[in-house]
């Protein structure tokens, strides 16, 4: 991506670290993970539900996962009533599971009403409705972790002052009904006790002998008030007008009672899905399964396709084009279908972006650092596989920029800077590729200091120390730093041979632009998918290949006359500009072409060859099966597909290619 192209990215999501962190985007996301997880659950609280007294440590195991995901999907999410009934569900089951209290029916009442409460909790989220009462059974599952009696919990309860356990039980059974049928009066006295009205004597045992001098005390019960304190109410009956008169101060307040409408008889309410009933989630490999199946279709279709070409020349003309049109019909109903699995298979990577404002939220806070991440592209889908390798590479390069990237504060200013540096990620896809870009607004990357280390450790560029490459290969070494010493963000070079490996692994480049005083930026291309993918056939020699079209950029024409040697090189012109020539018949020593020829152009920039191949066949739907023994593990080499005459062929890896032509020039 140039920086022009980067300058007109229409969209820029630019994210302060120490600003609350949006997370409305992930919600969808995190009713679907809930979902899961409380399904799993529920599906172990049956098995426990049997026989309490026999549970098993894995069924414990398995119910603390679940309620310990949904506690921390739910801090990210931000949904605290959540995130604090899942504590505490967390809580009992840790205890369990050290064995330092007992399962009891009334235990697991405890956690399938916890179950049954975090879904209306994050049910209340999604809808915009308050979320369900849940003191009663927070205080319930705090007994039974302490291994006291534990209080009954109520869940259809919802006051807004919750009654909790008292050592003083009710004067009387509660027939309040009964006295207001007689016609007295009925007050609601409420004490507050405070230290003060201690130290004057005045406590609820006093409060209720005077009221018991004042009328009848029909109930009377302890409530929690906000802010966590402890309030006590009673109902008491009176004939005397002048009662409220009687009860001023003291932390007393005395209103009348009016009897409450009868609560309406609630039908058990069918339970709601908390994902989307049109989203389904599948096992990744299901998805690989059917994409194996999709790629022997493309195979027997290219089979197909060359017996339709040895006998159409045998039959009329009618009928030759009718198994014509056939067979285009159906190379484009499976491309429909390769199509079709493929987004299923696609993901944003926004998820990983996300990822990244946490982790940068975590490290300026520990560094004291400020630091405002940009984001960009974040609805950029990429095929699933991608993305899950992609997360560790990622995270590396961000931890750098801030380690080794960032300045001081008080050195930015000093630079002309402002005081808060950036990082910004950037990702857009482009044909069957995609662009990921990590850049910061630091110091950069000094060349000599880093060339100065490697010749302390040893250590020599494969393209020399003239190659504009020489920067990234070393500190791509592995164990190379310019630190003496590592932090927890880590420095460039700790974890950078895992970056480019990981992103080389997966078919992708990583390229490297800094400048001393203005920043750094790491560019990523990696293709979209692994799985299948259009490829150009070529040959060399007896040989035929395949090259991945997503990594040429063109395809040129050579003739023998404009080719240059220079110092064991061949370079070729190429747009105003020259660009070095690998030709494969040396690698694969088969014999060179004496008249004009093909060349692929790979690469960009500084790092962009041309590699001269024989002929060029066609363009061709590929099945990329990987090479897993290391014994064929070669640079160069990117994997094996099938074609529909029943070879096998190798498939060009343009990457290593690119890296060999490097290491041939002079040091």
């Amino acid at each position: 991506m140039t920086d022009s192209e980067i300058n007109a990215t229409p969209k820029l999501n630019s994210v302060p670290t120490n600003e609350p962190i949006d997370t409305s985007d992930l919600f969808p996301d995190y009713l679907v993970e809930c979902d899961e997880h409380l399904t799993g659950a529920r599906r172990l609280l049956l098995q426990l539900e049997s026989n309490p007294a026999e549970a098993r440590r894995e069924h414990l195991d398995g119910l603390f996962r679940h309620f310990h995901t949904i506690k921390g999907l739910s801090g990210i999410a931000a949904v605290r009533e959540a995130e604090l009934l899942a504590h505490h569900l967390e809580e009992y089951l840790g205890a369990l599971r050290k064995n330092l209290v007992s399962l009891t029916p009334a235990g697991v009442d405890a956690l399938v009403a916890g179950a049954r409460t975090l879904e209306g909790a994050i049910s209340a989220r999604r809808d915009g409705t308050p979320p369900p009462e849940f003191n009663a059974l927070i205080a319930q599952l705090t007994a039974l972790t302490n291994g006291t009696a534990a209080p009954t919990a109520n869940p259809n309860a919802a006051r807004r002052q919750t009654p909790i356990s008292s050592a003083h039980p009710p004067d009387k059974p509660d027939h309040t009904p009964e006295v207001l049928r007689t016609g007295n009066r009925v007050w609601r006295v409420t004490f507050t006790p405070t230290p003060v009205l201690s130290e004057r004597g005045v406590n609820v045992s006093t409060v209720r002998e005077r009221l018991r001098v004042a009328g009848e005390i029909v109930r009377a019960e302890p409530i929690t008030v906000p802010g966590g304190g402890i309030s006590f109410a009673f109902l008491v009956t009176s004939s005397n007008a002048d009662f409220p008169s009687h009860f001023a101060g003291d932390g007393l307040r005395v209103e009348p009672y009016e009897s409450p409408a009868p609560e309406p008889v609630v039908e058990p309410s069918r339970s709601v899905p908390l994902a989307p009933s049109n989203i389904v989630r599948v096992d990744l490999g299901k998805l690989d399964e059917l994409m194996r199946t999709l790629g022997e279709l493309v195979i027997t279709r290219a089979r197909l396709d060359g017996v339709l070409g040895r006998v159409s020349a045998l039959l009329p003309a009618a009928e030759r084009r009718e198994l014509q049109e056939t067979s285009l019909t159906v190379e484009r109903q499976l491309r429909a279908l390769r199509d079709g699995v493929m987004r299923v298979r696609l993901v944003p990577i926004r998820d990983v972006f996300t990822r990244m404002r946490f982790v940068v939220r975590d490290l300026t806070r520990e560094t004291g650092q400020e630091i405002e991440l940009g984001l960009t592209g974040e609805g950029t889908e990429i095929d699933k596989f991608v993305v899950e390798r992609l997360a560790d590479p990622l995270l590396h390069l961000v931890r750098n920029a801030i380690s080794h990237g960032m300045e001081p504060v008080a050195e930015r200013i000093t630079a002309g800077k402002p005081a808060r540096g950036r990082i910004d990620l950037r990702t857009v896809a482009a044909g069957g590729a995609v662009v990921i870009e990590v850049e910061d607004d630091g110091r950069g990357i000094d060349a000599e200091r880093v060339f100065a280390r490697a010749r302390a450790a040893g250590l020599t560029p494969p393209g020399g120390w003239s190659d504009p490459g020489a920067v990234l290969d070393l500190i791509c070494s592995p164990g190379f730093s310019t630190r003496d010493s590592t932090d927890r963000a880590s420095g460039r070079g700790v974890g950078m041979d895992v970056v480019r490996r990981a992103i080389e692994e997966l078919g992708g480049t990583l390229d490297l632009v800094t400048r001393p005083g203005r920043g750094t930026r790491f560019t990523a291309r990696l293709p979209l998918t692994l799985a299948i993918a259009d490829a150009l056939i070529v040959t060399v020699g007896p040989q035929t290949y395949a090259a991945p079209q997503a990594a040429v950029r063109e395809v040129i024409l050579v003739e023998p006359d404009t080719v240059t040697a220079f110092e064991n090189n061949e370079l070729i012109r190429h747009h105003g500009g020259v660009l070095p020539l690998l030709r494969l018949t040396d690698l694969f020593r088969a014999p060179e072409p004496t008249t004009a020829f093909p060349a692929l152009v790979v690469g960009e920039g500084l790092h962009a060859i041309a590699i001269a191949v024989d002929r060029v066949i066609g363009l061709r739907e590929i099945v990329v099966r990987q090479l897993s023994d290391p014994l064929v593990q070669v640079p160069g080499l990117a994997g094996a597909t099938e074609l529909g005459d029943g070879r096998a062929v190798l498939i060009l890896d343009a990457v290593g290619l690119a890296r060999y032509a490097r290491t041939r020039r002079p040091h």
